[in-house]
């Protein structure tokens, strides 16, 4: 710390998937100045894919992450599909919508329940020791906590007899799938999925009686600190509703006007990356807008993806009872769209029993046990594109390959830098709003990672960038133990030898 500055390190943050670190800097009068979302690891996926036979790029691919490894399994299914000029038979896509769906409603649940809930259910001020879901537990209640260990289970089971395996499945293959739905296994599903919907319902009412009710979360939720003006972004089907499978990628502007609506081939056309040298993880933008740093309104191409800006992108739910949540949750907070990121957490439980009743319409779907489930592709492989909404938003997969069908290219854009520069904006934006002196207490700071939380960022997926050289200490030591000698590189490339 110097007599100019003040220098605020959050690090690591927590209750998220993968690393990252906040830096805030504070002027002389204690306010601050600038705040940085970093991130500070380095995935090399894309790398990985080149010369891999692009049928294996689903199984590879899911090994980006191990919480949403569905999502990743999916879009590179479908850019395989893509590739070989190939659809699923009618079974085989209701296979995959069905596990795709109990995977999207399991995920949200882990992070309400686990990661972001804790901040509203046990409160942004309680104890660090206590934000957690024993924390939510003693809250809520023991037998509310076993629903809730028991929902995950049951629903990642559906993901484990139909996918092969709940971490990383061995479902997709181009054209279809890799097996049948047995009668039985549908009669399973089908109590899982009423069950589910019931759950969801119980987890709305949760969140109104303690976070809706309370007037302090809501005041927090609207507040000027954690409020964007931004583009937003999602995936809907032909009558404009919510489909976290398939259909049109759907943009509408800070106002809510529909702005651009594209197939999955037609991205390349509407968003482009930007890199700053701080973090590893690509800033993504409209590209017809530009980038025009971080900042919002309808003059800068920052844009969101998430359930919030998912809901946004829609006119509705395709599902009577998430409809209904869906007009109550924007009735309740004013015009849409609406630009308060901590409504995330309202949105993503609208999503969860929009998915809980759709796996309950394709688990009783009888096509799901139909022996047909795949095409077997017969054109040569090309390029193709492949996008779903994963929990986090939308998901790019885009492989180019040889004849063969070796990948001479990968390119994947991941929610998370979709949501890059907007979380950025949010983290510092928060910084700005809830730091007013030098002196900050840990609830003050636990509020700033919320302003990420809401995002439920994944930064395992999502860092692609290498801004300069890789960053690397290499430390000798004598065969005593004794440091001898230490070689650093930094990112811009300089070496130091101490």
């Amino acid at each position: 710390m110097s007599s100019e500055r003040r220098r605020i390190v959050i690090d690591p943050i927590t209750r998220l998937e993968g690393h990252g670190k906040i830096d805030i800097f504070l002027n002389d009068s204690g306010t601050v100045e600038r705040a940085y979302f970093q991130v500070p690891e380095l995935r090399g996926f894309e790398k990985f894919a080149e010369g891999r036979p692009v049928e294996d790029m689903p199984q590879i691919t899911s090994r980006i992450c191990g919480v949403c490894p569905m999502a990743h399994h999916m879009a590179a299914t479908k850019a395989v599909d893509a590739v070989y000029g190939v659809s699923p038979t009618s079974p085989g896509r209701k296979i995959r919508e069905l596990v795709y769906n109990a995977f999207v409603a399991e995920d949200h649940l882990l992070h309400f329940y686990f990661l972001g809930g804790p901040d509203f259910v046990v409160g942004p001020n309680a104890p660090a020791a206590e934000r957690n879901i024993l924390g939510v537990i003693a809250k809520v209640g023991v037998e509310a906590g076993k629903k809730v260990i028991d929902m995950r289970r049951r629903l990642r089971r559906i993901m484990e007899v139909a996918g092969g395996k709940p971490i990383h499945p061995v479902l997709g293959l181009p054209g279809g799938v890799a097996r049948p739905i047995k009668p039985e296994e549908q009669d399973e599903f089908k109590k899982t999925a009423a069950d589910s919907v019931e759950f969801a319902r119980f987890t709305l009412d949760l969140f109104d009686k303690i976070v809706l009710k309370n007037s302090d979360y809501v005041n927090l939720i609207v507040s000027d600190a954690f409020t964007h003006r931004t583009y937003y972004m999602g995936t809907v089907d032909g009558n404009n509703h919510v489909n976290f499978y398939d259909g049109w990628v759907r943009v509408v502007d800070p106002e809510g006007k529909e702005y651009a609506k594209f197939k999955p081939e037609q991205y390349l056309d509407y968003v482009a990356e930007h890199v700053e040298p701080w973090s590893y993880v690509k800033f993504c933008y409209l590209k017809p807008v530009g980038w025009k740093g971080f900042t919002d309104g309808a003059e800068s191409g920052v844009y969101s993806v998430a359930p919030l800006a998912r809901l946004n992108a829609a006119d509705g739910m395709a599902t009577p009872l998430a409809n209904e949540a869906y007009q109550q949750m924007f009735a309740a907070l004013g015009a849409k769209p609406v630009h308060h990121t901590l409504a995330n957490h309202w949105a993503r439980l609208v999503e969860v029993l929009y998915a809980c009743e759709r796996v309950k319409q394709l688990a009783g779907d009888p096509e799901i046990v139909d022996p047909n489930i795949r095409n077997l592709p017969t054109e040569v492989p090309r390029e193709g594109v492949g996008i779903v909404e994963a929990p986090r938003g939308t998901l790019i997969h885009h492989f180019a390959t040889d004849e063969r069908g070796l990948v001479r290219k990968a390119n994947l854009i991941v929610a998370t830098q979709n949501n890059a520069a907007r979380i950025a904006m949010s983290v510092e934006k928060a910084a700005k709003g809830l730091i007013s002196g030098p002196d900050v207490d840990e609830g003050v700071l636990n509020q700033i990672e919320m302003a990420f939380r809401a995002y439920d960022p994944c930064h395992g997926c999502a860092t692609h960038s290498l801004p300069g050289s890789m960053p690397l200490i290499l430390r000798l030591r004598g065969t005593d133990g004794r440091l001898v000698r230490t070689l650093r590189r930094d990112s811009d490339g300089s070496l130091y030898n101490d």
